[in-house]
């Protein structure tokens, strides 16, 4: 996880006009803290992901089907 998230904090850094460039740094975040709360039955934490409801509807509202 810390590697998805220091790849994240790189692309944000270096499109900072332009994050939606990292949408795909985001959803391998989010899909790795999913696992994580997944395993753990919700109790699972870490300070680069946020809580389970926030990465369903990110997940939800960005499918990985749809081109950016």
């Amino acid at each position: 996880m810390t590697y998805t998230a220091c790849a994240l904090q790189d692309c944000l850094g270096k499109n900072t006009y332009s994050p939606e460039r990292c949408d795909g740094y985001l959803r391998n975040l989010y899909l790795c803290c999913q696992g994580m709360y997944n395993e753990t039955d919700g109790k699972g934490r870490s300070t680069a992901c946020p809580m389970p409801h926030v990465i369903s509807r990110w997940l939800k509202d960005h499918p990985s089907n749809v081109p950016p």
